[in-house]
């Protein structure tokens, strides 16, 4: 069932899973005291990623970009001087897109409210990027792989601008889309200290390979650029 949500209300919220367990709060200064100094090692480096996600779906044309928030933690595992494997979980990552027409609900009265309206949709993936990760004089990175990801919900949001206000609508449509998505993801980033474990910044760019719209004719694939910091955790800089 759908519910009507309260116009400009602005939810803020993190969460994060290891091992299937949500933590809420203060998660880098929870993960530092609880996690930070035992998985960081002289060949690891563990820390919290996040950033600005702008997602979309390729093979719709009627779909514009969405944006979004990435929240996860990472792991780099060193196999030679500057080679390593770069891998975590995206905790909070919505892809998706907006722009869309809407649809009937066979409900007359909503219909009729919301056949000028804009569709958005956002989907929730947990994604566990695998790549190669290579650095070239200790500051610029190099990463290229794969990105498995397991879908949680998917909601769509039928928008309406009407008399200077908005209304909102929001429809849970989890089964409407593959439990799996799968694909590949690859980018550059930036070390911004010259040590071997410190903040980072750079871009990925995620291209998806499976149809992840269910009972549709179109072919619904994501994709999404990241803009992300990542902040190593329990290593004492």
């Amino acid at each position: 069932m759908g519910q009507f949500i309260m116009p400009n209300k602005i939810k803020i919220s993190i969460l994060l899973l290891f091992f299937l367990t949500s933590i809420k709060g203060n998660a880098q200064i929870i993960i530092g005291l609880l996690f930070g100094e035992a998985l960081n090692t002289e060949k690891i480096e563990f820390g919290l990623t996040g950033g600005l996600n702008r997602s979309n779906f390729n093979g719709y044309n009627e779909s514009e970009g969405l944006n979004n928030f990435n929240l996860g933690f990472y792991f780099h595992v060193m196999l030679k001087e500057n080679s390593f494997v770069s891998t975590g979980v995206l905790i909070r990552s919505n892809v998706g897109a907006t722009g869309m027409p809407t649809y009937m609900l066979d409900d007359p009265g909503f219909d009729e409210v919301f056949k000028d309206g804009v569709l958005t949709t956002k989907v929730n993936y947990f994604y566990v990027p695998i790549m190669y990760h290579h650095r070239i004089k200790n500051r610029m990175l190099l990463e290229g792989g794969i990105q498995p990801g397991l879908r949680s919900r998917a909601f769509d949001y039928f928008n309406l601008e009407s008399n200077g206000g908005d209304l909102e609508f929001r429809k849970n449509v989890s089964d409407d889309f593959t439990r799996l998505d799968f694909g590949l993801v690859g980018g550059m980033g930036y070390k911004l200290k010259n040590e071997l474990k410190s903040m980072s910044v750079g871009v990925l760019y995620y291209y998806g390979l499976v149809d992840v719209k269910k009972n549709t004719d179109a072919i619904v694939k994501n994709s999404s650029l990241n803009v992300y910091l990542r902040i190593p955790i329990g290593t004492g800089k």
